[in-house]
């Protein structure tokens, strides 16, 4: 399985560039720049760094086949995952970095008398967002597009925000976290979802895993501290933070 893993993911490699619909070229409004630095770009990085970790590029529309690749479960038990998010029926939930909603659909479950709100910035994964909800002729996801600095919620909107292998790619995490603390309620949660940086076994490019030493230093500065940190993932973190 690894070594297919780790195929796959080269293969897609050329999308993390090419595909990379995220990355600007200019500060856009609502920005600031002070919070990070800029060096020389790794492979797999646009060589901007915050609190010392490169970000990663995008994985772009070309890669949503393997988003809903028919072992993901097998290979990263998203059934469990979804079991262990604990949201009462009439919650309000918020999958950012939506991609294909392979997450977003099946929260909706969870939330019968609530919302989910599949938030993506990518022009072709709104489109199979909206494609994938008619389809399935569902009720309660909502298709919000993004900016590169905001997922354009109203403030005080969600009970729990969750970003699936999306967080190492936000080109502006600061501006991005502050924007879902505001859009958060009272109470209110984040979920990460994220590689596991520390297990270098992981057939998993570098910059696209995380350590919870180093998502810890980037989420408290943002105003989120940890409430739950879950090892039930084969590869993945489960961690839960709340709104300070």
């Amino acid at each position: 399985m690894k070594i297919r893993f780790a195929i796959i993911l080269l293969l897609l490699s050329n999308c993390f560039v090419k595909c990379n619909s995220q990355q600007s070229t200019l500060l856009p409004a609502g920005a600031n720049d002070t919070g990070y630095i800029y060096g020389k770009a790794s492979a797999d990085g646009i060589g901007k760094f915050y609190w010392g970790r490169e970000i990663s590029h995008v994985m772009g529309a070309a890669g949503s086949d393997w988003l809903e690749r028919a072992d993901r479960n097998q290979e990263e038990n998203t059934k469990l995952a979804i079991k262990k998010i604990s949201i009462p029926a009439d919650g309000t939930i918020a999958d950012i970095g939506a991609g294909t909603g392979y997450y977003s659909f099946k929260l909706s479950a969870k939330v019968p008398k609530g919302k989910v709100y599949a938030v993506e910035i990518q022009d072709e994964l709104i489109g199979y967002l909206k494609n994938k909800k008619a389809q399935l002729k569902d009720s309660i996801v909502e298709i919000i597009k993004s900016t590169i600095i905001s997922p354009k919620l109203p403030d005080s909107s969600i009970d729990l925000a969750i970003m699936v292998d999306v967080y190492h790619e936000l080109e502006y995490p600061h501006e991005m976290l502050l924007a879902i603390h505001k859009a958060l309620k009272p109470g209110g949660k984040i979920l990460l979802i994220e590689y596991r940086g520390e297990d270098q076994a992981i057939p998993i490019k570098a910059l696209h895993k995380t350590t919870v030493a180093q998502l810890g230093k980037e989420m408290e500065a943002n105003g989120f501290r940890l409430q739950y940190k879950g090892d039930f993932l084969p590869i993945q973190h489960f961690l839960l933070y709340e709104k300070k």
